[in-house]
């Protein structure tokens, strides 16, 4: 942990971001749905059964065809056989489904079977079975014979036979969805859906401050800690109000995705204060892998991993790969009018605080290095990727996120002179980088629009 200091430190620096990932963690847990629907399924057996002892349902309905009018003994062997049905079929299609998904992450990268931990068909479907199972059985312990003083729950053995067939309908519609959720282009596509959510939870509208320069921080005090992990959520602006009640200035070393190493800086304060070491760690928390909610490269990067598995030699499937392009390529386009948070916190018009964020340069290479370096061997890749280049571009208005773009398609022509031993493969990719020239020569310099590091 990091040095505790005897100066108090306001609680409310690090519970949000403590809160935040308790919240997060909650979310990927498969089993929030399935537990409450099986409590749900618990309470309303004990309602019903409560409701059956009480008389409250009429004799005539009792004896309406449309319930069970038989005895204890034919009540259980039908409550056995719907708990019995439930439970079984639950643990055969969930294991089929594991191994199928096993067999899909293979080919698209073993980070997105958290995509079957958090899909809430999943979760609704294996609740169902599990609540209708658990339903049961509370059912069946109150059912008596004829030998043990005669109870029957009509209504609520009505109830879990209507269950039952919920059961076989919910089957019909697992089939559906797992068919559709193990197809790559489903998957391409939800990976693509975080993408943009992040973007949209991460990205600002006007421009913001930039940092102090490097020359601010040489004399800054250095601030180390020993725990280990990725850095998984922050709590900026409770940081950020300690600092300026403190009357110093923080410069955080890591950023949301990054990984504290045990030991080493984690911070930069200047001028030095007491209780700094403790607030940081109470406004940080870490966890053993990354998450998407606070880190934009991360959601990125789980789309690249896609391509780059099917570009791998025992796939060799560019089509998909090409397909992820395009995806990363709309995401370009949906930043054009949107600016990348600087990571500078002001409290009273004073930095307070400045994180590490991440700019247009570091999205695009964290989106295309990995592709290109893993296509360049395929033509196909490479002349998709500077199309994609130029269809961005057209709609691009910064100067220097167009030099971004730029400074990629180079390489692509780099790698495509390269590895391209077919000189009709190399003459297109050469004429689609002088179509993606063609249209960015209308950007001549003018400066940064966004304000913010190309």
């Amino acid at each position: 942990m990091l040095s505790a200091s005897s100066s108090p430190v306001r609680r409310s620096d690090g519970v949000s971001a403590h809160l935040r990932k308790l919240v997060a963690d909650l979310g990927e847990r498969f089993w929030i749905l399935p537990g409450a629907m099986v409590l749900l399924g618990v309470l309303l057996a004990v309602g019903l059964v409560s409701a059956d002892r009480s008389g409250l349902v009429p004799e005539w309905l009792i004896q309406s065809s449309w319930l069970y009018s038989g005895g204890g003994t034919g009540t259980r062997t039908l409550l056995g056989a719907v708990a019995s049905s439930t439970i079984g079929v639950a643990g055969t299609v969930f294991s089929i489904t594991i191994a199928a998904r096993s067999l899909a992450a293979g080919q698209m990268g073993p980070r997105l079977l958290r995509n079957f931990t958090r899909d809430r068909g999943n979760q609704f479907t294996l609740g169902v079975y599990l609540g209708t199972f658990s339903y049961a059985l509370m059912v069946l312990r109150s059912v008596r014979t004829h030998s043990e003083g005669e109870f029957v729950p009509h209504l609520s053995l009505r109830v879990g036979i209507l269950l039952a067939f919920g059961c076989v309908g919910t089957l019909v519609f697992f089939v559906g969805h797992m068919a559709g959720r193990i197809n790559v282009d489903t998957v391409i596509e939800l990976v693509s859906e975080d993408v943009r959510t992040a973007v949209g939870r991460l990205m600002v509208d006007k421009a913001q401050p930039l940092p102090p320069p490097e020359e601010f921080w040489p004399g800054a005090t250095s601030v180390t800690d020993a725990r280990r992990g990725y850095l998984q959520q922050l709590d900026g602006e409770g940081l950020a109000a300690w600092a300026a009640e403190n009357r110093t200035e923080i410069r955080l070393l890591v950023r949301p995705g990054d990984y504290v190493f045990p030991g080493a800086s984690i911070a930069l304060v200047f001028p030095a204060a007491d209780g700094v070491d403790a607030a940081i760690l109470r406004a940080t928390a870490l966890g053993p892998q990354r998450v998407s909610s606070a880190d934009l490269e991360f959601a990125v990067r789980q789309l690249v991993e896609v391509a780059v598995r099917a570009l791998s030699p025992g796939i060799n499937d560019p089509h998909t790969a090409m397909s992820v392009v395009d995806r990363l390529g709309a995401v370009l386009c949906d930043v054009v009018r949107l600016h990348f948070p600087t990571g500078v916190f002001l409290k009273d018009d004073k930095v307070a605080l400045v994180v590490p964020s991440t700019d247009y340069a570091g999205l695009a290479d964290a989106m295309f290095h990995m592709i290109r370096q893993n296509g360049s061997s395929s033509p196909a890749v490479l002349m998709r990727l500077l199309e994609v280049f130029a269809s961005v571009a057209s709609c691009e208005r910064d100067s220097g996120r167009v030099n971004t773009l730029r400074r990629h398609a180079s390489l692509v022509v780099d790698d495509g002179r390269r590895t391209t031993g077919n000189q009709a493969d190399l003459d297109d990719i050469l004429a689609r980088h002088q179509h993606f020239l063609t249209i960015t020569r209308g950007h001549l310099p003018r400066g940064n629009e966004t304000g913010e590091a190309a």
